[in-house]
């Protein structure tokens, strides 16, 4: 019974949608923030279509990466000749999205905040975004007294006074460039949506954000840590099933399952890999030198698993449940362990010196999500 639940629990976590719409007007960015958060140029394989015209005509589902349960949905542009805001809400399923991000890149208008309120009533929640900020300052900066603080916070402002005029009441802005997620207000947004989101999603969340900084990797460790018991239980529970061999063949599967999903999840595999080294132009094998600890996801076989076991001198100890369980909690939190600590060491990697030109690009480096 305890397995069961356990593999329930595990499944469900696993299997839990999350659907985030990103809508506004056309030209504000919908599409180029679309790409960033799932690691993309807008030029790449795969990428929402961007440019000046508007380009999304009809609602667009962009899932990520290898978690098919997760989707990004570029909605159709608001506010042009052809947008009826009666028939725009039935058109795009309101009905469907966890959340909403409603983007500009100028000022809220009337049409933003009509959406706005139809979402509420819908009891969902929904998030301002100002993007192309970048473009603001690099236009302030010509001037003698530009100060970059006080020019975010008079775009801020200004963004309020308009969301007032319109009847909105909701007054949180978000500032943001969709290829510098480290810089304005990304992490903030973050966080927002992760003390807003319910357990489940909020986990899903974690997992698919860009690991843009140490913090980031830091939540991601805690959210997989969480749920390492959960795995050493279900494997517990296998081990004391009276069927010779089935233990020790289940429990290599659900460490190579776990452990090349901790790989995916901290980046740490060879499509990752080079679309950082490409974005921060530097050779991918610079990269790999700061790996010391893990394998890459690729070399996650059951003969790995096997050599490990071997090892560390518990492959014959799989039989027993207590055993079991502690065999498969230590080895999945030392390998946890050993991949966030060579996440951070790419980071860094990347953060040195010589790519400080091209690092406003990390942003969109986001190594395959995976759940739990």
């Amino acid at each position: 019974m305890v397995g069961r639940l356990s593999r329930k629990k595990l499944e469900s976590i696993e299997n839990t949608p999350l659907d985030i719409a990103i809508m506004g007007e056309s030209g504000a960015g919908k599409s180029s923030f679309v790409n960033a958060i799932r690691g993309l140029h807008d030029d790449d394989e795969g990428a929402a279509k961007t440019g000046v015209k508007q380009t999304t005509m009809k609602r667009k589902a962009y899932p990520y990466p290898r978690l098919q349960n997760v989707t990004i949905w570029d909605l159709p542009g608001i506010g042009t000749p052809s947008f009826e805001a009666d028939k725009y809400l039935n058109r795009v399923k309101f009905n469907n999205y966890d959340f909403f991000i409603i983007v500009t890149a100028t000022c809220f208008t009337s049409y933003h905040t009509t959406l706005a309120r139809a979402i509420h009533r819908l009891g969902k929640r929904f998030y301002y975004v100002r993007s192309k900020v970048d473009i603001d300052l690099r236009a302030e900066q010509r001037k003698r007294n530009f100060n970059k603080e006080r020019t975010l916070q008079e775009i801020r402002e200004d963004c309020k006074e308009n969301l007032r005029k319109a009847g909105e009441t909701s007054l949180w802005v978000f500032l943001l460039c969709s290829w510098e997620l480290t810089e304005y207000d990304f992490q903030l947004l973050q966080e927002t949506l992760e003390n807003e989101l319910d357990d489940q999603k909020r986990h899903i969340f974690i997992l698919v954000m860009p690991n843009i900084s140490a913090k980031i990797l830091e939540k991601k460790k805690a959210e997989l840590q969480e749920h390492i018991w959960e795995v050493a239980l279900l494997s517990c529970a296998i081990g004391v099933l009276p069927v010779p061999g089935l233990s020790l063949i289940c429990d290599v599967a659900i460490l190579v399952f776990h452990m090349k999903r901790y790989c995916l999840a901290f980046g740490l595999d060879e499509e990752s890999l080079t679309r950082l080294a490409k974005q921060i132009d530097k050779p991918v094998a610079e990269l790999k030198s700061a790996i010391r600890n893990s394998p890459l996801a690729s070399a996650i076989t059951k003969e790995f698993i096997l050599s490990l076991l071997s090892r560390s001198l518990c492959l014959g100890s799989l039989a027993g449940g207590g055993i079991s369980f502690a065999t498969t909690y230590y080895m999945l939190q030392s390998f946890l362990d050993d991949t966030a600590e060579d996440a951070q060491n790419i980071l860094t990697k990347a953060l040195e010196p010589r790519a400080e030109e091209s690092i406003k690009h990390i942003s969109a480096w986001h190594p395959h999500p995976v759940l739990m």
